[in-house]
């Protein structure tokens, strides 16, 4: 029977390639602990009670339930994550619809001063939103919208990131679909539901993801225009655990830190695939 034989000269190769793998994949473990340890220290504080988690102890504690209980409770935490949720998902809706339909009229529509009403949207991306809330201030305030969840919702229904998005993607399907749709006897909305949303599902996904975890991190409008825990959202509910009279528990902190971060980081994981495709922006759809 031969015996398989590997030359001399192939071995030094052979380890210097296993050593080179080796300390990529360290540098990389190193630099994905670094990035993660702020998640990692707040995930053992809010373990532990009151007296240790002020202390350099890391090592996890049997008070997590105690402290979400008290954040829950006391704090209304229950009653923001509910206001977040709605606000989210209204939201995100309402742009994927809205930038759908805006990005159908610039793609397959022709109506006057269509490049430049293009360039205007993407203009948009440039103004900083606090340019903006002295302005939207007084026009809620002058539809008595304070204090509800109409202040935190219409003023961002509109997206010039997704309709960019949308008008990329339409971009790439082929014109001839819509001339055979046209064809058929389809009207534009018939096009829009039946062929290009079924089409788009990785776009919509990726935009569903922005979207979702912009509006459910939003902190300075609701602050501004939100008075009431009734319909006040979770970043700016958490603030009401620090400073209380009693002294701030930041094990509390910390525990109703990490339940307000599990709706967006679910909503990552299950859209995750449909991000990353929609985010290239190629023509494989």
């Amino acid at each position: 029977m031969a015996v398989k034989t590997v030359p001399y000269s192939s071995i030094p190769q052979k380890r210097r390639n296993q050593r080179q793998v080796f300390l990529q994949h360290l540098i990389l473990s190193l630099t994905v602990f670094v990035v993660a340890f702020p998640l990692i220290f707040a995930v053992i504080k809010a373990t532990q009670d009151s007296s240790q988690v002020v202390s350099a102890n890391l090592m996890p504690g049997t008070s997590f339930f105690a402290n979400l209980k008290e954040a829950w409770d006391a704090a209304h935490l229950g009653t923001y994550m509910r206001n977040s949720f709605i606000v989210a998902i209204t939201v995100t809706v309402g742009k994927t619809l809205l930038s759908m339909m805006a990005a159908l009229a610039f793609v397959y529509f022709r109506f006057p001063f269509k490049t430049p009403l293009f360039a205007l949207v993407l203009f948009s991306l440039m103004l900083p939103a606090e340019l903006k809330i002295v302005a939207l201030f007084d026009l809620v305030n002058d539809l008595n919208w304070v204090n509800t969840y109409q202040a935190i919702i219409v003023p961002f229904l509109a997206s010039a990131t997704g309709t960019f998005l949308f008008r990329q993607h339409f971009m790439n399907i082929p014109r001839s679909m819509a001339e055979a749709a046209q064809i058929d006897g389809a009207s534009p909305w018939q096009f829009l539901w039946l062929i290009l949303i079924p089409m788009s599902l990785n776009t919509i996904g990726a935009l569903g993801v922005i979207q979702f975890v912009y509006i459910w991190d939003q902190y300075l409008w609701p602050l501004v225009i939100i008075r009431d825990v009734d319909h006040q959202v979770v970043q700016v509910g958490l603030r009401s655990l620090i400073g209380s009279a009693d002294g701030t528990n930041w094990g509390s902190v910390m525990a109703g830190t990490i339940v307000s971060l599990l709706p967006p980081l679910v909503m990552f994981t299950l859209l995750q695939e449909q991000f990353s495709r929609g985010i290239a922006l190629s023509q494989e759809k």
